[in-house]
């Protein structure tokens, strides 16, 4: 699993969508990738402006909604407006904290773009991330919303970062329902804001 939360960085940054045409999905992944690189690139900037661009990017660039849903399952349909709209806040802030470091990790991988799938407003873009002479699948799942495809999932070497989540959250809910979900993520954000270093809550696993 560490080499998931690892690869992480990857999936943020080449799913993190700046680019111009976003009504193709293969050209919403690979145009960002360098526009975010550039970022990262840039030893010009601070390090929390580093970081402040691209979560912006990171914010516009995922349908969190949609993903939400997917991760909570049946747990949706149960859950509150409140609650949903809670928990979409705070997921998309968690993965944002969560990534901070791992983010900054980048060490000029390479990305290469072999393949994309299109299924009237959902598309699979998929791509090899280059690294250290290993070859990393990684495939976006992506969701056309009013002309514009945003990522909802990304699957790296067969394992889906919302299936992943889901199994994870969806054991906190049967413990102690959605008000303990929330406060959960709620003390994984705090934790991980106070400190630039990672803290010593457990990432999701397959197995959780």
């Amino acid at each position: 699993m560490r080499k998931f939360c690892s690869l992480i960085l990857i999936l943020l940054v080449s799913a993190s969508l700046l680019a111009e045409d976003f009504t193709n999905p293969t050209a919403r992944v690979k145009d960002s990738v360098e526009k975010v690189i550039s970022i990262l690139e840039d030893e010009s900037l601070e390090r929390e402006l580093r970081w402040k661009s691209i979560g912006s990017v990171i914010n516009q660039s995922f349908d969190f909604r949609s993903m939400s849903q997917s991760i909570l399952a049946t747990n949706w349909r149960t859950a509150t407006p409140a609650e949903r709209e809670k928990f979409v806040e705070f997921f998309s802030q968690y993965l944002e904290e969560t990534y901070r470091t791992k983010i900054e990790a980048y060490t000029d991988q390479k990305v290469e773009y072999i393949g994309e799938t299109i299924n009237g407003k959902r598309a699979v873009v998929e791509t090899l991330i280059i690294t250290d002479n290993t070859e990393i699948p990684v495939n976006y799942k992506l969701k056309n919303n009013d002309g514009i495809w945003f990522a909802y999932d990304v699957v790296i070497e067969g394992i889906s970062l919302v299936s992943n989540y889901r199994s994870t959250f969806a054991a906190i809910v049967k413990n102690d329902g959605m008000d303990g979900l929330l406060n959960d993520i709620q003390l994984r954000i705090d934790k991980y804001k106070s400190s630039n270093e990672p803290t010593s809550y457990s990432e999701p696993t397959e197995d959780s």
